[in-house]
């Protein structure tokens, strides 16, 4: 997918193609948790779909629920539920700065190539 070190850098609207495909898939993959954790609230604490959009929204973003939690499996759930969350922002977030760090370390490698 990146070009090796000793390949010129990509060209402009092969990096911008490289991030629009890492944000879509970024925004997929919370996107797939936000309903995971819509069916989850709805399913375990019983929650209409908006209530269930705010607090996976909520949790998702690292704020926390907004309505209290009242049945035990609906508590465990947001508790891993908080879990996966976490890591599922990292992961994103790493998707989306991997063409910007790629490129950023492959410009300094391609200009002590040339000698500067």
């Amino acid at each position: 997918m990146f070009e090796h070190r000793s390949e010129p850098l990509a060209p402009p609207h092969r990096f911008v193609s490289r991030l629009t495909r890492a944000s879509l898939a970024a925004a997929g993959i919370v996107g797939a948790m936000l309903v995971v954790g819509m069916v989850g609230y709805g399913a375990l604490e019983g929650m209409s779909g908006v209530d269930a959009f705010v607090n996976a929204a909520m949790i998702l973003s690292g704020m926390g629920p907004v309505q209290p939690l009242t049945t035990a499996a609906g508590k465990v759930f947001a508790g891993v539920y908080a879990l996966a969350s976490g890591l599922v922002v990292v992961a994103a977030t790493g998707l989306v700065l991997a063409p910007v760090l790629h490129r950023l370390l492959h410009a300094f490698h391609a200009d002590q190539r040339d000698g500067n």
